[in-house]
């Protein structure tokens, strides 16, 4: 059985890359019904970074502060998805929903295991037609040889399944509009790598 875990506990979200930590960091868990599991990125939480060689190079943050500079956000993954959907504010209004296409979560004892696929969409609140983001990335990466095999093709039919949600208005993560960031939230400690190697991509 999978882990399930509880509102208020600290869990870590690590991006996992040549089956190494390439970058993770600690979220809170707002909510787990076993299936879509939210969790909250606070401002300012550390960020650690994977070292040594990794086929794609150290993560483009590394030069950056080691620490998530913008604004909270609420993270929501479902099981079996590929690519979450992120809540962003501006001040205490919702600005967007942010998808973040990424390997399906593969759910630890400490918390999930995911990597970003480069591809994004952004979906605006006030109902604005929705921009891609970072398509250039995705392509490189794709003629970079960067993915597996199967790879790109189950991102791009992951991006296909949004576009469907949003065009019939089934979109699932409406019913997180009205969640509010908490004012003061407490930002968790540091996290050291732990340089487990993983087996089961999750996949």
């Amino acid at each position: 059985m999978e882990p399930r875990f509880s509102a208020g506990q600290v869990v870590v979200r690590r991006e996992m890359l040549d089956d190494r930590e390439w970058l993770v960091y600690p979220v809170r868990v707002v909510a787990d019904d076993g299936r879509t599991l939210a969790v909250y990125l606070a401002q300012g939480t550390p960020l650690t970074f994977g070292r040594g060689d990794f086929s794609w190079g150290l993560h483009p943050w590394v030069d950056f502060d080691h620490s998530w500079q913008s604004s909270g956000v609420l993270q929501l993954q479902r099981a079996g998805d590929g690519y979450a959907v992120w809540a962003r504010w501006e001040g205490a209004a919702l600005k967007d929903w942010y998808v973040n296409f990424q390997r399906p979560v593969r759910r630890t004892e400490r918390g999930f295991d995911t990597l970003d696929q480069e591809l994004d969409l952004v979906i605006p609140a006030d109902g604005s037609p929705f921009v891609w983001k970072d398509v250039d990335h995705f392509e490189e990466r794709v003629r970079a040889g960067g993915f597996g095999p199967g790879e790109a093709e189950a991102v791009r039919e992951a991006a296909d399944k949004v576009v469907r949600l949003i065009e019939t208005g089934d979109c699932w993560w409406e019913q997180w509009r009205d969640w509010q960031p908490p004012t003061a939230a407490e930002v968790p400690g540091p996290l050291a790598l732990e340089n487990v190697t993983v087996t089961d991509p999750g996949i």
